[in-house]
């Protein structure tokens, strides 16, 4: 593995079929320029086998996909035991995009600058199914639709195809029945929530309502839950295009929470919970 001039061993690990697809000469261009080793994925997983490995050896691994393969590199630290010792970079080319965005991530160039620049701070981590999780996790229609999702529909049609799966599960889906402890000891009537779910949102560095301008800090050990109660069947459809087109907050009937402590990492939905 090279070494940079200051001695850092750096692994960038590249899914070249994440995003539109036309991104991998430009990602390792600039990946040579400062000096990583770029490991291409070739299927489902192995972003996360090839960190589980490369990890034991890496200084900086850097991420070039997106939320998925960001997910994958985090697991792959974990496995490696090296999530405290090594830091994650990542480098935006997939269809959303939210924990790069949601860091301040702007772009490609942007990307290798921060890494080479930027300062290094330690961010909260999920865990979820012994899945980690950097960004969000989802459960629900969100998480069945996402999983639906074809790559093809990514590449073809971005952030709308996430609304036509949507539009295709949402008939036949059965609300989640769900019990949700806020904090606390789970005694009080306000640290405890009973309920049948269609949503369950999870927010470690990113917001799902527009309640709140800040986003879920990624540095203060709490995570941001939104659960979506109740809603007919037409409302969850328009207001889930409005939502990944547009931006707008859902009118459906929410109960939103800050909650659940998380744990430290070095510096995303990037995790979906199906049933």
């Amino acid at each position: 593995m090279v070494r940079t001039d200051g001695g850092e061993r750096r692994v960038l690990v590249l899914n070249p079929t994440s995003g539109s697809e036309d991104h991998v000469d430009r990602v390792v261009e600039l990946a040579g320029d400062h000096g990583f080793d770029v490991r291409t994925t070739d299927h489902e997983g192995h972003a996360q086998e090839i960190v589980s490995e490369a990890g034991m050896e890496a200084d900086l691994v850097a991420a070039a996909g997106g939320d998925g393969t960001v997910n994958e590199v985090v697991n792959g630290l974990v496995a490696a035991d090296r999530l405290e010792e090594t830091t994650l970079g990542v480098v935006p080319t997939g269809t959303g995009n939210n924990f790069a965005s949601n860091v301040g991530i702007d772009g490609l160039e942007h990307a290798f600058e921060v890494m080479a620049t930027g300062e290094r701070r330690a961010i909260d981590v999920g865990l979820t199914n012994e899945r980690t999780f950097v960004n969000s996790c989802v459960s629900g229609i969100t998480a069945e639709a996402s999983g639906a999702t074809s790559s093809s529909n990514k590449g073809q049609f971005g952030v709308l195809a996430y609304v036509m799966s949507t539009i295709d599960t949402v008939t036949d889906f059965d609300p989640i029945p769900l019990c949700v402890e806020m904090g606390g000891d789970g005694d009080e009537e306000d640290d405890r929530w009973e309920g049948e779910a269609m949503f369950v949102l999870v927010g470690n560095c990113r917001r799902f309502t527009t309640a709140r301008r800040a986003q879920a800090n990624v540095e203060d050990g709490r995570f941001e839950v939104t659960i979506v109660e109740h809603a007919p069947t037409a409302d969850l459809v328009g207001e889930a295009a409005l939502k990944r087109v547009l931006g707008r907050r859902s009118n459906a009937e929410t109960a939103s929470e800050t909650g659940a402590e998380s744990g430290p990492a070095n510096a995303s939905s990037d995790h979906i919970v199906q049933r």
